[in-house]
């Protein structure tokens, strides 16, 4: 761990990162070694107060059904002792079928009371179902023979059971499926329990059955607020009562896990923990069995611990704030002076860090503001001197003027003028003088761009003079791009290569087109020559992008006005504009030549311009 840690630190190259990285270091370790002493302490503790709880949830829930089968046991009991009605169950065996008119009113009467009392004692537990037989086959229940014809109990095979009995003993008789009609739709299964009714020689001479619906139960087991799967199982350790009707009467299967009456245990279910708790129903031999997941059985206790943890990482949280925010106070002029160490990089000398501290940091801040200082004034000396010398350079080339050309132009005009006289040869001559006097000039070495298009159409009119077909030229300018400064002679080397080079001095069309966009100007000049290849272009833009200094060398073999070649051009745009200056040249064979300028919507730089000047 430690080793990755160094491999961490060495490999971040931010110094604030550092510092931040090992004071989080020696705060997270104690608070992590923390919790885990706390959470190792605590863990039987933890333990016990499950058992504890799922005993507590399981006692509540014994309570509830010990009560409903209270009710049952208070109803059989009643019926069994209450002296009145034994005496009247008792005298109704002794009835015969002749009986005179008072006596079967007196039966009358009798049935009466039963069935009254029936009604009134099954009040008090909730709806149960209460049949009395006796041995000459009469019967009285609380229900309809519609639901249930009470002569149907003796073929139940339970019911061989009581006379197998003893005294006044009880038979639970666990979950069986439902026999009365309404009820079987919504409730699948019952519980009973029976008694016999003896006489005072112990013979039985009745019995009585008390039954309840199977649902009453686990509608207790589904109002619990735990979260534990609790189950009514008998001595056999079948299920008598489940929230899932289709667990009843299956064997359950973790009966092994509890190991003593009244306990809890903790066993694996596939991997998982889980907690089993069993209570004894005091006055039967069913129990009453709790399932939960371990981890739900200690949720609230987790849940304590959660808050402890939220409440300690909350202090360490806010602590860690404070911690960083005065760490990137003390180390603020660190990130400052690196930043500027990037920004210098990137190519800004103009930026300063001006930490004014007198700690080491200021002094080393001092001393790099005062490099920057003078390595920009060495920067200011020798942009000077280049400066210079380029504009020396570019005087001796505008003051060179071909003089095969000329030869050829004069040559052009005396032979017209030998042939007749027409304003031909006068604007011929014009234009020539106005192409002399713009190239001689020392004056204007900044131009607009309406006098850089005059030049060019002056130099057109010459050009179509020699040739014996005509070039035509197309332009098409926005008014505001006339006003913006720029060197002479920048299209007029373009367009002369367009002419000799891509029309071949034959007849064709070259457009000029200037517009204006919200940042810029864009001046496209393309012609309908002959193009170039894919190899030759290549080699054109890449003299572009690397020419520093004028190309003599393609001038030797100009045969126009200007020895100026294009790579002249870009120098000299890139002089005055400097990079935000771009050309591009777009050609294919057969397929003309585009050229295109972009230059700033400001026109020409001040301090280039001045250095110029």
């Amino acid at each position: 761990m430690w080793n990755k840690v160094r491999v961490l630190l060495v490999s971040s190259s931010s110094f604030r990162f550092k510092v931040m990285f090992i004071s989080i270091i020696c705060l997270v370790i104690p608070a992590t070694f923390t919790l885990f002493i706390y959470n190792y302490l605590t863990k039987d503790t933890i333990k016990e107060q499950a058992h504890s709880n799922a005993n507590r949830e399981l006692t509540i829930a014994n309570e509830y059904v010990e009560k409903l089968l209270e009710d049952m046991m208070y109803i059989s009991n009643f019926i069994q002792v209450d002296a009145e009605m034994n005496t009247i169950l008792k005298r109704k065996i002794k009835s015969t079928a002749n009986q005179t008119s008072q006596q079967k009113y007196e039966q009358f009467l009798d049935d009466s009371k039963i069935i009254k009392t029936l009604e009134n004692i099954t009040l008090v537990g909730g709806k149960s179902y209460v049949t009395i037989l006796l041995e000459n086959g009469i019967s009285y229940t609380n229900y309809s023979n519609y639901e249930l014809d009470p002569k149907d109990i003796y073929n139940e095979d339970w019911f061989k059971q009581l006379n197998k009995i003893k005294g006044y003993e009880t038979v639970w008789i666990r979950s069986q499926p439902t026999m009365f009609k309404s009820e079987k739709p919504i409730n699948p299964y019952q519980i009973s329990v029976a008694r016999t009714l003896r006489d005072d020689s112990l013979n039985i001479y009745g019995y009585v059955i008390v039954t309840i619906m199977e649902n009453k139960i686990n509608q207790i087991f589904e109002n619990m607020h735990g979260k534990e799967e609790m189950i009514l199982l008998d001595s056999s350790n079948q299920i008598i009562s489940h929230t899932n009707d289709d667990r009843i009467g299956e064997k359950f299967k973790y009966s092994d896990q509890l190991t003593k009456e009244n306990s809890s245990n903790i066993f694996e279910i596939s991997k998982k923990d889980y907690l089993i708790a069993e209570q004894k129903i005091s006055f039967t031999d069913w129990k009453l069995v709790s399932l939960i997941p371990y981890k739900q059985a200690t949720s609230k206790i987790n849940a304590i611990f959660t808050k402890v943890v939220v409440f300690q990482v909350v202090f360490f949280t806010i602590f860690l704030i404070l911690m960083t925010y005065f760490l990137r106070t003390i180390t603020k002029p660190i990130v400052r002076l690196g930043n500027v160490a990037d920004l210098v990089q990137q190519g800004n000398l103009n930026i300063r860090s001006h930490i004014k501290s007198k700690d080491e940091i200021g002094r080393l801040s001092s001393s790099f503001d005062q490099m920057l200082n003078t390595i920009n004034k060495m920067i200011q000396d020798i942009t000077a001197t280049q400066e210079r010398k380029r504009k020396a350079e570019l005087d001796m080339l505008q003051a060179q003027i071909n003089p095969h050309f000329l030869f050829n132009v004069l040559n052009s005009i005396r032979m017209k003028v030998m042939v007749k006289g027409d304003k031909e040869s006068a604007n011929m001559i014009s234009s020539l003088s106005k192409l002399l006097r713009m190239t001689i000039s020392k004056d204007k070495e900044i131009i607009t761009f309406q006098e850089e298009v005059q030049i060019v159409m002056d130099f057109i009119n010459i050009m179509n003079m020699r040739q014996k077909e005509k070039v035509n030229v197309e332009i098409t300018i926005q008014e505001e791009a006339n006003l913006i400064m720029m060197p002479r002679f920048i299209l007029q080397p373009i367009i002369e290569n367009s002419i000799i080079h891509g029309l071949n001095q034959s007849a064709g069309k070259i457009i000029v087109n200037a517009e204006m966009t919200e940042n810029e100007v864009i001046i496209i000049i393309e012609d309908n020559g002959g193009g170039m290849d894919e190899q030759t272009l290549l080699q054109l833009k890449r003299k572009l992008i690397h020419s520093n200094t004028l190309d003599n060398r393609t001038s030797k073999n100009n045969k126009g006005f200007s020895s100026i070649g294009i790579s002249n051009v870009y120098e000299r745009m890139y002089i005055t504009f400097g990079q935000e200056f771009k050309m591009d040249i777009n050609s294919e064979l057969g397929m003309g030549t585009q050229v295109i300028m972009s230059i700033p919507k400001g026109g020409r730089k001040p301090n280039v311009q001045s250095n110029a000047s």
